[in-house]
């Protein structure tokens, strides 16, 4: 994008590998087909969505997202914001670059935290207990990040583990004066609900050490159930594309499910998600909330991942090429551009309630 230096547009647009995953998710998405009804009687579509107890105005939110602020300055306040006034969660990604407390001030409260899942006890405690007492009330723990995935382009530019600055992204940032002006205004971006656990002084080649020591491992059964002991308010699983892995979190309590593939950016080789969202929807539907992202872009995608069974969806790269474009007014932007475009469709299809889209799946 032309307000954007390219290492960091390439983190935001880039996924893991050969970007197979990365493309077959949105591909495989729009193969999917609806069926209209025009000579129904139709009173008009409602978006309105209820989960988890809360009524939001439309079946999409703003996904979780690493270092937001590193891609354009201070866009997780501005999406934050944007989630707020139109009534749609916001998920806040333990690595983003604004903090806990934050997020839930702009918020009043009603973000999501998204967990990348600590080494240590301590700190996943103290990350819990931050969330809590900030109000928010769901919890999302990632399943799908067991390792660093190999991502050429983020290496290419000097994004890798730990990170390095050259002079072609020193160039990249003065010849993009809007970016690099936001930056110098809002601050060099850094993981801030992360900062009171670094220790001081710490250099780039040290930060990337001990980030890769903090999260490493993977989630499992006794780091679930752990988590399900902790956590009064409710618990999600994101990063769930297969039927074992489904039950073993609705056997610990998990009260909801994201299907999901991290944005094509750890398993190049791996399932689009619309594929094990059908599945995992007909076998689960009824005992859980089953929701996706991963490839969405669209309010037309939106409507095939719900007919294809997802009870909400969440967008990342969208919202993020809003706020880049526009910066402030990007998150409304996006968010009002979905509304109308899902919105649209449901007019066309003679759909009267998001609930009522899966009617419409041709399949």
């Amino acid at each position: 994008m032309a307000r954007m230096p390219a290492f960091a547009f390439e983190y935001l647009d880039g996924g893991c590998f050969s970007e197979v995953n990365l493309a077959r998710n949105t591909a495989e998405i729009r193969e999917v087909q609806l069926r209209p009804h025009y000579l129904r009687q139709y009173g008009g579509c409602s978006l309105t969505t209820e989960l988890f107890g809360t009524v939001y105005d439309a079946p999409f939110g703003v996904a979780p997202i690493g270092l937001q602020g590193l891609m354009w300055p201070g866009s997780c306040e501005i999406l934050a914001e944007a989630a707020l006034a139109n009534n749609v969660p916001f998920v806040l990604s333990t690595v983003s670059t604004a903090s806990i407390e934050r997020v839930a001030e702009l918020t009043e409260g009603r973000a999501w935290f998204q967990l990348y899942h600590p080494a240590q006890d301590e700190l996943r405690d103290k990350l819990l207990e931050r969330a809590s007492t900030a109000g928010l009330g769901v919890l999302v723990v990632l399943a799908d990040t067991p390792s660093f995935s190999y991502r050429p382009k983020e290496i290419r530019n000097g994004l890798s583990i730990p990170p390095r600055m050259s002079l072609q992204n020193l160039w990249q940032m003065l010849t993009h004066p809007s970016w690099s002006l936001g930056q110098l205004t809002c601050g060099r971006p850094s993981f801030a609900t992360m900062e009171p656990y670094l220790p001081k002084g710490m250099n780039l080649n040290h930060l990337g050490e001990f980030m890769g020591e903090t999260f490493q491992g993977r989630l499992n059964e006794d780091k679930l159930k752990a988590l399900r002991d902790r956590w009064k308010g409710t618990l999600v699983v994101k990063g769930i594309v297969c039927e074992e892995d489904a039950q073993v979190a609705l056997d610990l309590g998990a009260d909801g499910l994201i299907v999901s593939n991290h944005g094509g950016r750890q398993l190049d080789a791996g399932q689009s998600t619309i594929k094990p969202l059908t599945a995992l929807a007909r076998r689960f539907g009824d005992q859980t909330t089953i929701m996706m992202d991963s490839g969405i872009r669209s309010g037309p995608d939106i409507a095939c991942a719900v007919a294809s069974g997802a009870q909400f969806t969440f967008l990342g790269r969208s919202f993020m090429y809003g706020v880049a474009a526009l910066g402030r007014d990007g998150g409304q932007h996006v968010a009002s551009m979905l509304t109308r475009q899902l919105t649209q469709v449901m007019e066309q299809l003679g759909c009267e309630r998001v609930g009522d889209l899966p009617a419409h799946l041709i399949s």
